[in-house]
């Protein structure tokens, strides 16, 4: 018989429990809110502003030109081969890189050949940092080719 107080006791703490567990639940969901203003946890994304250059030059038969940029902050990196010719329809090397010891080094998976066009030939997310593009004859080119090329970044 002395199990029954105890059994009382264990009822009493698990009513309490019953009626507490909600309003405490209550009070927590009420402090939420689904507004825009005060103070939350709501993640703000920051996308920098894109700068557009544009590079103009020429290529000689079996050569090539390089321009450095800079990247001020990560993000999306395209590079497009505007306009090359003469011909109008020349397929040109072009290619994303990093200059290490005075040498534009291309990356390997940023290196097309390519004829000219309006949607970007290379692209990608890159971190700040300084960069280089070159365009360059691919062995077809029977004179000196004009090109322009844009790069949109960060």
């Amino acid at each position: 018989m002395t199990r029954e107080p105890e059994r009382a006791h264990f009822r009493l703490q698990t009513s309490n429990l019953r009626v507490l567990c909600p309003c405490a639940l209550l009070l927590t969901l009420s402090g939420c809110t689904n507004s825009d203003s005060g103070p939350g946890l709501k993640p703000t994304i920051i996308t920098p502003p894109s700068t557009t250059e544009m590079f103009t030059g020429t290529v000689a038969v079996g050569g090539n030109d390089v321009r450095g940029f800079t990247v001020s902050a990560g993000g999306e990196v395209d590079v497009t081969l505007t306009a090359a010719g003469p011909p109008a329809n020349i397929v040109m090397g072009l290619g994303l890189g990093q200059v290490s010891l005075g040498t534009c080094q291309l990356f390997t998976n940023a290196t097309v050949s390519t004829s000219a066009g309006s949607t970007a030939q290379i692209g990608g997310n890159a971190p700040a940092g300084s960069y280089c593009i070159a365009i360059f004859d691919v062995g077809n080119q029977t004179g000196v080719v004009t090109y322009a090329i844009t790069v949109v970044h960060p």
